[in-house]
C-alpha cells in the first residue's frame, strides 16, 4: 500500500508541475519589474499568468500542453514582444534602448526558426519582387549580380523539412496558403477557406492566422451578397460548437471594426438568439456589445488619475450629458477631431454636458503632454489596448464616442465629431 500511495503522490506533484518554461534574460537598465504572459485565442489575447522579476530575469511557467502564439507584457512601460511555444522551453534574451527593447535574440530552437522564417517571408513578399528587376541590369559576372542571384535564391528556396516543427510546419503552411501576396497564386475560393476552417486543428486559435483568413474570406468575388457568403460559412462551422462560436465572434468584431453595421448587428442578433452553451469568447462579445448599445446604463469605471475633476468615477462626476472619448496620442484622427471639441467646450459646458476622455496611450510622457491642451476630464492606464476599459466598452478604433444622459444611459454613438456635435446642436 504504501508503494502505491508513493505512486501517486508522483502523479499528483508532476501534475501541477510546469509544462514547460519560458526564461527571459534583460539588461540591469531595463525598469520593469512585472510582466504578463498571455496565450492567444483567435485575435483576443488572453492573460495566462503575472511574473516579478527576480536580478536580471523572469522565470515563468506555464502548466498545460500550448502550441502557438504567446506575448509577453510588460506594464510598467508599455512595451511587448511575441514568441511562440512548440511546448519546449523557451529561451530569450533582449537589448534596450531608452528602456525600450530594440534587439531580441531567440535562444531556444523553436523560436530562432520561427523568427528566421518570418525574417524571409517579409523580404520575400516585399523585396523578391524588386530584387528580380534589379537583377536585370547587372550581368552575372558582375560581384554585386552575383550576390543579388544569391539572395534571390536564399529567399526563394524551400522551408524545408519542419516536421520537428508542428506549430511552425502548421503557421508557415497555412500563411503561404491564405496570406502571402503573391502574382503567381491561384485565387482562393470560399469553399477552400470553409474546409480549411471547419477542419484545422487547434493551432488555428492560437496562430494569429483566423482574422486575416476571415478577412480574405470576405473579401474573395464581388462581395455583391456578402450576407449569403457569411450564412455559408457559419452554417459550415456551425455556431453551436467553440470554433463556430469563435468565427461568429470575430466576424462580429471584424464588422464592427470596419464600421459594417448592418451585418454586425444582424450577426449580433444570431449570437444573442443562441440556444445552446456559449462559450467563453462569444460571451464576452455578447456582453461587451450589450453594456454599449443605445438606451443601456453605461457601465462605471473608477478613476485612477484624473484631471479636471475631483470626482472618482464616471457615475461620481454630475452633469446632464457626458461625452465619453477614447483617443490616443498616437491617432492622426484624434489630431483631427480633438481640437473641434475643445473649440466648442465652452459651449459644451453651457450645456451642463462634460467631456470624459480615457487615453489609450501606453507612454507617460507623450500622454501627459498631450493633456496640458485638454480641458475636460482625463484619465489613461497607460497600457495602450491592454487597457481595462478596451474590452469593457467595446473600443475598436480611436477616437470612439459615447453621449450619456443624466443616468448614465447611452443616448448617442456619433461615430465622427461632427456627428457628436450635431447631436448636440453645436455644429
Amino acid at each position: 500500500m504504501k508503494k502505491i500511495f508513493g505512486i501517486v503522490g508522483l502523479v499528483a506533484i508532476s501534475s501541477v508541475q510546469a509544462q514547460f518554461k519560458i526564461s527571459v534574460e534583460v539588461p540591469a537598465a531595463f525598469a520593469p519589474k512585472e510582466v504578463y504572459l498571455y496565450t492567444l485565442n483567435g485575435s483576443k489575447d488572453i492573460l495566462s499568468t503575472k511574473e516579478m522579476r527576480k536580478g536580471n530575469t523572469w522565470q515563468l511557467s506555464y502548466p498545460r500542453s500550448y502550441q502557438g502564439m504567446m506575448k509577453l507584457y510588460f506594464p510598467e512601460n508599455g512595451t511587448s514582444l511575441n514568441f511562440i511555444s512548440e511546448n519546449k522551453d523557451v529561451k530569450l534574451k533582449f537589448d534596450t534602448n531608452k528602456n525600450k527593447i530594440s534587439k531580441i535574440e531567440y535562444l531556444d530552437e523553436s523560436n530562432a526558426l520561427m523568427n528566421n522564417l518570418q525574417d524571409i517571408q517579409q523580404k520575400k513578399e516585399y523585396i523578391l519582387p524588386a530584387l528580380f528587376q534589379i537583377k536585370e541590369y547587372y550581368k552575372d559576372g558582375q560581384s554585386f549580380g552575383k550576390s543579388l542571384e544569391e539572395e534571390i535564391q536564399r529567399l526563394s528556396a524551400d522551408n524545408g523539412d519542419l516536421s520537428k516543427f508542428p506549430f511552425v510546419q502548421y503557421y508557415q503552411t497555412n500563411y503561404k496558403r491564405f496570406l502571402e501576396k503573391s502574382t503567381t497564386k491561384k485565387p482562393l475560393t470560399h469553399e477552400e477557406i470553409i474546409q480549411f476552417l471547419v477542419n484545422s486543428d487547434e493551432k488555428l486559435e492560437s496562430s494569429s492566422l483566423l482574422r486575416p483568413i476571415l478577412v480574405a474570406y470576405l473579401n474573395i468575388g464581388p462581395n455583391t451578397n456578402l450576407t449569403n457568403d457569411v450564412d455559408k460559412l457559419l452554417a459550415q462551422v456551425n455556431t453551436e460548437t467553440p470554433r463556430g462560436q469563435t468565427i461568429l465572434s470575430e466576424l462580429i468584431e471584424i464588422f464592427d471594426t470596419y464600421d459594417m453595421q448592418e451585418l454586425k448587428t444582424k450577426y449580433l442578433t444570431e449570437a444573442k438568439n443562441l440556444k445552446c452553451t456559449i462559450n467563453q469568447r462569444l460571451s464576452g462579445t455578447i456582453a461587451a456589445n450589450v453594456n454599449t448599445e443605445v438606451g443601456a446604463k453605461f457601465p462605471d469605471y473608477k478613476f485612477n488619475h484624473a484631471t479636471n475633476t475631483a470626482a472618482k468615477s464616471i457615475y461620481d462626476l454630475n452633469a446632464e450629458k457626458k461625452i465619453i472619448l477614447f483617443w490616443s496620442s498616437t491617432c492622426s484622427h484624434c489630431e483631427a477631431e480633438l481640437p473641434k471639441i475643445i473649440e466648442k467646450y465652452n459651449q459644451i459646458k453651457g450645456q451642463k454636458a462634460e467631456v470624459i476622455a480615457f487615453s489609450l496611450d501606453q507612454d507617460k510622457e507623450a500622454y501627459e503632454n498631450k493633456v496640458k491642451s485638454l480641458p475636460w476630464v482625463n484619465d489613461t492606464e497607460l497600457r495602450g489596448w491592454y487597457s481595462s476599459f478596451v474590452d469593457v466598452y467595446n473600443v475598436h478604433a480611436t477616437p470612439t464616442y459615447f453621449v450619456l444622459d443624466s443616468n448614465n444611459k447611452i443616448i448617442a454613438k456619433p461615430d465622427h465629431v461632427a456627428d457628436l456635435l450635431k447631436f448636440l446642436n453645436l455644429n
